[in-house]
């Protein structure tokens, strides 16, 4: 009999989360897509279609983590990819967006460890989805810059801590098809010289490097930048 692979994401409902959700529901994987409005979520996952289902799940509310996973019995494959953008500089801060991003992506990402560590096997594999802001800063980033640079980190912190679980991350620069990015030309185009590839990366490129990362049985405790070699120039 078919072993389906029981596939998590965490901010599943759209963008590079979404785009790896439905590659694994196209493969008849089980899947869990999770986002912060519940009737969005399950539409959601009802689009995806296949073995996929939708929860309501805030990582800006860490305490309400635990009991919004209860329902997931088993992952092989986690991928953390939830966001919360926050364009934020110095001289106009506002530390509550600044502390809701932050709390997002380490104490969130952190706290749902937490909760499914104990429903993951040896084999399993987890991929958390930083960004390219912590090795290139640009002016209002400070808070974002923090956050990636923190997955930096927390992987391998979180590898250690997780053995024989391998944790993992990817950090990609702009990904040109994802809603936030695909009507800002200025952007994509600027990404885009500045890459040695002279092309944009895509949410399949993301879908595929995230795929190797848990696929790989020897990737353990890696940030790998996809980004064309833009950090070389």
């Amino acid at each position: 009999m078919f072993d389906r692979t029981h596939v998590v994401v965490i901010g599943g409902t759209s963008g590079i989360g979404r785009h790896f959700a439905t590659s694994r529901a196209e493969r008849g994987d089980d899947v869990v897509v999770t986002g912060r409005a519940e009737d969005r979520t399950k539409a959601i996952a009802n689009e995806i279609g296949g073995r996929t289902r939708g929860l309501a799940l805030d990582l800006s509310d860490p305490d309400r983590i635990v009991a919004g996973l209860a329902d997931v019995q088993r992952v092989d494959w986690l991928v953390l990819s939830a966001l919360d953008r926050d364009h934020n500089t110095v001289r106009d801060y506002r530390p509550a967006d600044a502390t809701r991003l932050l709390t997002v992506k380490l104490t969130g990402y952190t706290t749902v460890l937490h909760a499914l560590a104990p429903r993951m096997t040896e084999e399993s594999a987890v991929v958390l989805v930083g960004g390219l802001a912590s090795h290139r800063p640009y002016p209002g980033s400070t808070t974002v810059t923090t956050a990636n640079g923190g997955i930096g980190a927390m992987v391998r912190t979180l590898a250690v801590e997780l053995s024989p679980i391998r944790v993992n991350a990817l950090h990609p620069s702009i990904v040109a098809d994802t809603p936030f990015w695909s009507d800002k030309p200025a952007a994509r185009e600027a990404a885009v010289a500045r890459a040695l590839t002279k092309r944009p990366v895509t949410m399949r490129d993301c879908t595929g490097a995230i795929t190797f990362l848990l696929e790989n049985p020897a990737i353990n405790g890696v940030n790998l930048n996809i980004d064309g070699g833009e950090v070389l120039i």
